[in-house]
């Protein structure tokens, strides 16, 4: 993976994780569950903005703005779904802030690199996958 291409915050998340040893690794995931912010009350209000993200079990959607070059993320993911809420918010919390470049930058197998592989099921990796290269055309269509 191209290092240089990774924004700093999703290295430091990666870099969290990798740190972390990995039986605990699934914990910091639930941690980043509980951290997903909610959604900004224009796109609570007008749910059709959002999109599916298909490659996840569970109902997750998202929506991505572009403003003066700078992206924000909203996703919403359900409580009982809490690996996807941690990938959701991984992504929102790492992608939020960066300009259109560097989100079009991110390696698509960043999901792989951030030492997740073994605690949750290739389903579940897949998801966060999609969640990016999702996140990513929008930013596409919106810059």
């Amino acid at each position: 993976m191209n290092a240089s291409a990774l924004p700093e915050t999703l290295a430091e998340i990666r870099d969290g994780f990798l740190e972390t040893p990995e039986s605990d690794r699934l914990l910091l995931l639930l941690e980043y569950a509980d951290e997903l912010p909610a959604v900004s009350d224009e796109v609570a209000a007008h749910p059709e903005m959002c999109e599916r993200v298909a490659e996840c079990q569970s109902p997750v959607y998202i929506y991505v703005e572009v403003h003066d070059d700078v992206v924000t993320m909203h996703a919403t993911a359900p409580e009982e779904a809490p690996t996807t809420r941690g990938f959701a918010s991984i992504l929102v919390q790492g992608l939020t802030g960066l300009t259109a470049d560097e989100v079009l930058a991110i390696p698509e197998d960043y999901p792989q690199s951030i030492g997740l592989t073994k605690a949750v099921s290739p389903l579940r990796i897949g998801g966060m996958t999609g969640m990016l290269m999702r996140a990513k055309n929008q930013v596409r269509q919106k810059r």
